[in-house]
């Protein structure tokens, strides 16, 4: 055969050349050179051996390939199902298996392939090619998959799944070929079957059980059924590892089936023991969608250990057994009356606080109109009343400020110390001055009360201007030094009022405290609109790439509406907006009916009560507005790059309800809002320091606990000297002597012994939670921080709270039911709060293992009503802080005690 290839290719070649040589035209126009001068004439022999080469290779080409041929053997075998083929394979043959099954439209079975190599050691690997209708799928046996650090793990039995290609028919018999080759020279021995899946449609609400592996991925089908528009496809196996994906792909061909590949198609998330996927009907065109479950080649992924091998090149490691048992369950997802009933119900329960508040809001207008037109005589002080009668009625001056209350006719609750004016409390001993006690009939005493009233309101808008000792700019009367020795004289008295510490002018302090609000308002804009970017484009990402390990979601109860993944978390925010717009609802009606009491100079709003400024409660209505946003925008992909967006207002409210609280009593010293929302923004730097640094990083828990630590010192010395000192080179001077002052030369107690009891217990719940912080060191320090911040402002409350009452003064009906109102739903919040749905201090797998399912309404869970109680409690905390003091109203303030 190759002597007449080379006999015709002779023939062909010859009769070109002479053709070639005949034609002296062609000749010169290939041989002419473009310049004359460089040319030389060709040898003779040029020709005539360029061609003997070319005819030498053509031949030496064709007979090598038919050689090839002849020496390759194709194997041709008409194969069938359940049937296992034990062959053997070399470079010399290769097998063809042709297979023929028919595929009917109203029925779905799938086909598996299972191979097993049985020899230990390979030379080459058997490639396995099977060719569909519309598909192609080829592995390697050894199948190899890879690690991290490019870690090999060989399996030598494999196991996958042909995706069925669509059919229009009702049926059609197609055929598939599945072809096995190699390069060893050695003959291998394989195994191979090819076997129906009966059970590869998933049915709704039943449990199907399986198998699964590195190399044997297994995918199933499910078909919405009509009138099913979202289904949630749940995982569960009874073990942690190893790690496993699961995946929802659409049907096509091929299917994405090994840990390689499973990630770059349809939605999929790492999952140990749970795992939840809703799929809606109008993601796949074909109402339908492969359920695909993959396991890792390594936990590392889940949480898992990852061992240690040494990294050598080409190295195979073994994997051991890998196989996890796994149970699918899909079902019906809930419907759009679902959807409505729950957004009716949220609406409803906070317009309720609206509703509510009207209807108290009336009565309260009412009770005003009856006062206005049966005035009550004015309340009698404290002090007056324990002059009037003197303890146990003897006609002696009570010894302490504390020793006993009383009630006037009015009812109002009085504390039983006598003081005078701040005006004139300037004794050298800092103490209130005493009084004799009038030897007067209660009746005649009431009468000399009523007279001193209608006095100051005849003389109210003289005063209104003289008692305060501060110019009209508050930089002066910080400045001068006269008055700061007046500081010094006033503020360092054993028993403090509140006269004593609002002295500034009223318009000063005003435009002070308002600034809270619109620093606050100028944070909130800058700081919501690259938060609201951000998570827009979390979502994208997440919608795109199809990676649900990007957002810790709680998945079982995740209920999507258009592009958001868990509506139902964004939408039970909604009580943090609307009740913190309903508290600045409420502050601005108290803060218009105050300024109208000023304009017509009533007696009770100019000297009487504690100072009214509101600037730090609209300040705190609208961190409670924006604690709603952001943490409706940290549930649109919650995760640890952004938690912070959940806690930066929390941080907010508590400092600002503390400060607050401090105001109250302290309106002259109480810190601006700068100062405060400088300490507030250290705060939130720290937490984003603790999120990035603090999980297991020793260094950092030393330098924040000594910082805590310091601070707590800091501010401890601010409160119990009131401002009265300084931080310079000589403070260690001064500290030094007055310890030997008051401990070492004379045992002498603190002379504010209540506000040393504060500070007290203070540092002691303070250093105990560095100390934990220290020893523990908490993986959520965003929460630790949180915690830290939720202690101090509690056992500050409680002890406003106790000297509230232990100075004779009481609490009105009102705060009283909203102080048991909120303790109860704050306690009730808390345990939905630590219930832990989802964590992102864990990896995502680990996350998944506390999702649980709804809980109310089918469409809220834990998380959700810690979102509605904590919006109620934050809101009933806020009208607590407002209405608490509503029994001072009519008390004048040299007759209200600090503390």
């Amino acid at each position: 055969m190759c002597f007449a290839i080379q006999a015709a290719i002779s023939l062909v070649v010859g009769f070109r050349l002479r053709k070639t040589v005949s034609d002296k035209m062609v000749l010169r126009s290939y041989w002419k050179c473009r310049l004359k001068s460089s040319c030389f004439p060709a040898p003779r022999w040029i020709r005539p051996g360029l061609a003997a080469l070319f005819w030498f290779c053509v031949t030496q080409l064709v007979c090598g390939a038919g050689a090839l041929e002849e020496a390759k053997f194709v194997i041709h075998k008409d194969a069938e199902f359940d049937m296992t083929y034990n062959d053997t394979v070399t470079s010399e043959n290769q097998t063809i298996y042709a297979f023929n099954h028919t595929i009917s439209r109203n029925k779905t079975e799938g086909v598996r392939v299972t191979v097993d190599v049985l020899q230990q050691y390979l030379e080459s690997p058997i490639l396995f090619v099977i060719r569909q209708k519309q598909a192609v799928m080829s592995f390697q046996v050894p199948l190899i998959l890879r690690g991290l650090y490019q870690r090999k793990y060989p399996y030598k039995h494999v196991g996958r799944t042909l995706c069925q290609p669509p059919t229009r028919a009702a049926s059609e018999t197609q055929y598939f070929f599945v072809d096995v080759s190699t390069l060893s020279s050695q003959q291998t021995n394989y195994q191979l079957r090819v076997s129906r899946v009966e059970s590869f449609t998933l049915q709704t609400d039943k449990k199907f059980s399986f198998t699964a592996s590195p190399s044997q991925p297994q995918f199933f089908k499910y078909v919405f059924p009509d009138g099913v528009d979202t289904v949630i496809v749940k995982v569960n196996s009874d073990v942690n590892f190893p790690c496993s994906v699961m995946s929802v792909q659409d049907i096509q061909c091929p299917v994405y089936d090994l840990d390689n590949n499973v990630a770059f198609i349809g939605m999929y998330q790492t999952m140990t023991k749970k795992g939840a996927i809703t799929v809606q009907r109008k993601d796949f065109p074909s109402n339908s969608f492969y359920v695909v479950v993959v396991v890792k080649t390594e936990d590392e992924a889940c949480g898992g250990p990852l061992r240690f091998y040494p990294l050598q090149p080409d190295k195979l490691i073994d994997a051991g057994n890998r196989t996890k048992d796994i149970n699918v369950v899909v079902s019906p997802a809930i419907n759009s009356e679902k959807y409505v009933i729950g957004m009716l119900f949220c609406l409803g329960i906070f317009l309720s606080f609206y509703v509510l508040t009207l209807l108290v809001s009336c009565v309260e207008n009412k009770r005003m109109k009856r006062r206005e037109m049966f005035p009550n005589p004015p309340d009698m002080s404290p002090a007056e009343t324990a002059s009037l009668l003197g303890k146990n009625g003897d006609g002696k001056a009570p010894a302490s400020p504390y020793e006993y209350g009383s009630f006037a006719d009015n009812g109002s609750t009085l504390s039983s110390e006598a003081i005078t004016d701040s005006a004139t409390s300037t004794d050298n001993n800092y103490g209130y001055l005493g009084q004799e006690p009038f030897k007067r009939r209660p009746f005649l005493n009431h009468l000399h009360h009523l007279a001193i009233h209608i006095e100051r309101s005849l003389d109210s808008v003289a005063r209104s201007r003289q008692e305060s000792l501060s110019s009209v700019e508050e930089d002066d009367y910080d400045t001068l030094e006269d008055i700061d020795s007046d500081k010094n004289i006033v503020r360092t008295k054993k028993y403090l009022c509140v006269s004593d510490l609002a002295r500034k002018d009223k318009r000063i302090l005003s435009k002070k405290y308002q600034i809270y609000f619109w620093n606050i308002a100028t944070i909130a804009v800058f700081y919501a609109l690259p938060v609201i970017q951000l998570v827009i484009t979390y979502q994208t990402v997440v919608n795109v790439t199809g990676n649900q390990d990007i957002c810790y979601y709680n998945f079982l109860c995740a209920h999507p509406l258009g592009a958001l993944s868990a509506f139902n978390n964004i939408l039970s925010n909604l009580g943090y907006v609307m009740l913190g717009l309903l508290f600045l609802l409420i502050v601005l009606k108290r803060d218009v009916t105050h300024n109208r009491a000023m304009v017509r100079n009533d007696l009770n709003a100019l000297e009487c009560g504690i100072p009214k400024h509101f600037g730090v409660y609209y300040a705190m209505g609208t961190a409670l507005m924006m604690e709603g946003l952001l943490s409706a925008c940290y549930h649109v992909c919650p995760n640890y790059t952004n938690f912070q967006f959940d806690t930066s207002f929390m941080y907010m409210i508590a400092g600002l309800c503390m400060l607050k609280l401090y105001q109250k009593r302290h309106p002259d010293i109480n810190a601006s809002a700068y100062t405060a929302y400088a300490c507030l923004a250290a705060v939130i730097f720290f937490s984003v320091l603790g999120v990035v640094f603090g999980r297991g990083n020793m260094a950092f828990w030393i330098v924040f606990s000594v910082i805590h630590i310091l601070a707590t010192l800091l501010l401890s010395t601010q409160l119990y000297y009131m401002g009265r000192w300084r931080l310079d080179a000589g403070v260690m001077r001064r500290i030094v002597y007055v310890i030997y002052t008051d401990c070492i030369r004379q045992c002498s107690g603190p002379m504010y012994i209540d506000r040393m009891v504060l500070l007290v217990m203070g540092n002691i719940v303070n250093w105990s939670l560095a100390a934990y912080g220290l020893i523990e060191r908490p993986s959520d320090f965003a929460s630790y921080l949180l915690a830290i911040a939720i202690c101090n402002l509690l056992l500050y409350f409680a002890f406003y709270i106790i000297m509230k009452l232990r100075s004779g003064e009481r609490i009105k009906c009102l705060p009283l039911v909203c102080i048991l109102f909120t303790a109860v739903v704050w306690g009730f919040a808390l345990y939905f709060f630590f219930q832990g749905l989802s964590t992102w201090q864990k990896t995502p797998a680990e996350s998944r293992e506390h999702n649980r399912d709804c809980i109310l309404l089918s469409f809220f869970d834990d998380h959700d009503i810690w979102h509605f109680l904590s919006s109620i409690a934050m809101f009933g905390s806020f009208l607590v802080l407002l209405t608490m003091d509503d029994d001072l109203d009519t008390v004048q303030r040299d007759k209200i005690y600090v503390f």
